[in-house]
């Protein structure tokens, strides 16, 4: 969403923001042949399955070596959304599958409204 970091950033100016990897994924995926697509998402997953930053933002060139001829925007995406991407690589391993995805809360909201969109409100 255009201006959220901003949004957030102005009422809470210590937030820290993390956007959703797996729509980033999906997003450098879209337009990748079927040929490509297995060994491009290794590739990917070099990046933000990495132990720390740096190491992500090698994998992030060794992708770019690789790929930039064929799918030029894939990398440059990633690097343009870097400062969102990477902030879970301050956290423990442990907590970083939580917070790399937004599929969690998504999944919580889906079920909200399961329990409201079937409720109606009656007049006597």
């Amino acid at each position: 969403m255009t201006g959220f970091s901003s949004a957030i950033e102005a009422v809470f100016s210590k937030t820290e923001i993390q956007n959703c990897i797996i729509h980033q994924l999906r997003n450098s995926s879209k337009y990748v042949s079927y040929e490509d697509l297995k060994s491009l998402m290794a590739d990917l997953k070099a990046v933000y399955a990495a132990v720390d930053e740096e190491t992500a933002l090698n994998a992030l060139d060794i992708f770019a070596e690789r790929w930039d001829k064929k799918y030029p925007k894939i990398s440059q995406s990633w690097r343009d959304s870097w400062a969102n991407l990477s902030t879970y690589f301050k956290f423990p391993q442990e907590v970083r599958r939580l917070i790399y995805t937004t599929n969690a809360i998504e999944g919580f909201n889906r079920q909200l409204r399961k329990v409201t969109k079937s409720k109606s409100v009656s007049c006597l």
